[in-house]
This record gives C-alpha cells, sequence and structure tokens, in this order.
C-alpha cells in the first residue's frame, strides 16, 4: 500500500502573521493518516522550518534552480534549500511552463538537481484545456514525463509525480475523479516501462482539490492524494483534504 501525502503549494502567499496563523491550524490538527507538506515561498522557508521543526510535518520549495550555483541572479539552488531542511521541490508547475517559458528539458534538469541535493522533486505534467479538446491529453503528459525519466535514469522511483490539468487550476472546474483517474493510470504505466518502483510511486493529483472532492479523487487506484493550491491557504479546509486523504 502506497501511504497518501498531501502538498499545500502557498504559490506566491503569505505574510510573517498569516503563516503563522495557517501553520499553527496545521500543527494542532495533528496526527494524520498521511504525509503532510507545505511548500511556501523562498523567503518563508526559515521560519517555516522552524515553526515544524519538531513535529513530523515536511516542507518543500515551489521551484529550484538546474545550476548549482555561479552568476544566476534570483535563482535559488537545491543546495540552499537542502540547507533549510526542504523535503521537496515542486519543478514544472504548469504556472512554471506558460509564465517562465519552461521547457521539458529545463524541468527535467530541475528535477535532477533537487535529487542531487537529496530533495524529492515534485514533477509536475498535465495539459491545457485546448488539448484536451484536441485529445492530447495522453500525448502531453507522456512527453511532459518521458524528458524527466530520460534524465534521472536509474533515479526515477525516486520522484513524486503531480497530474495538474491546466484547465482546472484555480478555475473552479476539477478533472471528474475518472478522468483524473484514467491520466493517473497512464502515467504509471509509463513509469512502469521505466522503473520497477512504479507500483511504490507516489502521483498526485493537483487542480482545485477541494474538501467536498478530495475524498472521491483519493479513493481512485493511482492517485495517492493531492497537491493542493488555494485551499492549502486556509487550515481549515486543508486540514480536512488532509483527513480526506486518510
Amino acid at each position: 500500500m502506497r501511504r497518501k501525502l498531501v502538498v499545500g503549494n502557498w504559490k506566491m502567499h503569505g505574510s510573517h502573521k498569516g503563516n503563522a496563523e495557517l501553520l499553527a491550524g496545521i500543527v494542532g490538527a495533528r496526527p494524520f493518516a498521511c504525509d503532510v507538506a507545505v511548500c511556501v515561498p523562498f523567503p518563508y522557508l526559515s521560519e517555516t522550518a522552524v515553526t515544524l521543526a519538531n513535529t513530523d510535518l515536511r516542507w518543500g520549495a515551489q521551484d529550484c534552480s538546474a545550476h548549482e550555483q555561479g552568476a544566476y541572479t534570483g535563482e535559488v539552488s537545491a543546495g540552499m534549500l537542502a540547507e533549510f531542511g526542504c523535503r521537496y521541490a515542486i519543478v514544472g508547475h504548469s504556472e512554471r511552463r506558460a509564465y517562465h517559458g519552461e521547457s521539458d528539458q529545463v524541468v527535467a534538469d530541475k528535477a535532477k538537481a533537487a535529487l542531487a541535493r537529496g530533495i524529492t522533486p515534485i514533477v509536475c505534467v498535465g495539459e491545457t484545456l485546448a488539448q484536451r479538446d484536441a485529445g492530447e491529453t495522453e500525448a502531453v503528459v507522456k512527453r511532459q514525463l518521458s524528458a524527466v525519466i530520460q534524465k534521472l535514469a536509474h533515479c526515477v522511483g525516486e520522484m513524486v509525480v503531480a497530474y495538474e490539468p491546466v484547465w482546472a487550476i484555480g478555475t473552479g472546474r476539477t478533472a471528474t475523479p475518472e478522468q483524473a483517474q484514467a491520466v493517473h493510470a497512464v502515467l504509471r504505466a509509463q513509469l512502469k516501462a521505466a522503473t520497477p518502483r512504479a507500483d511504490t510511486m507516489v502521483l498526485l493529483y493537483g487542480g482545485s482539490v477541494k474538501p467536498d472532492n478530495a475524498a472521491s479523487l483519493f479513493a481512485q487506484a493511482d492517485i495517492d492524494g493531492g497537491l493542493i493550491g488555494g485551499a492549502a491557504l486556509k487550515a481549515e479546509d486543508f486540514v480536512a483534504i488532509c483527513r480526506a486523504a486518510g
């Protein structure tokens, strides 16, 4: 049995006061029957690490550089993240792909950089509405994942994969459990061809997961938890989603 994982992606939200209240609400709701983590903006990694240090909750970043060090103004390396005890780093989020022009190869390079520093990359894949309507969903997600599989080689089994249909992120629209499971099954099959660890790998769903739809999504055979956006900013909602995973 794969242990469920719920990861909160705060995106570009947060403040000292708000973070303290949010984390206190999550910490106070323990224990959970699943693994729980929050991926926070870079400036808040230190305070998050301090707050969660003596708990079973994990923390991570929303991105990392493909480079270890050098003249890369504004970049943050996996080595730097490791110093803050980051367990996870999200790479290839659709917003990074769309707004920063990150290619499949760049995403693969970032995943490799994270693993090299002992950080588990949460590799995001997903199609736009136009691609889904054109019947290209399977081809798109397999292409995106293939680049990472080729780059990581024998380390493929050490990453987490998150399927996030772009048309369902922050829109209020959600893939039905059956739609989400169909894509997760495709991804699991692709991973099985690449690593003997595929059956134990955690695959997350991300796309307007809420307390009222989390249980039905997490009940699917190949959905092992969620990458949570908006609902991760409200302790009550995030806790409810974590409960649904247990």
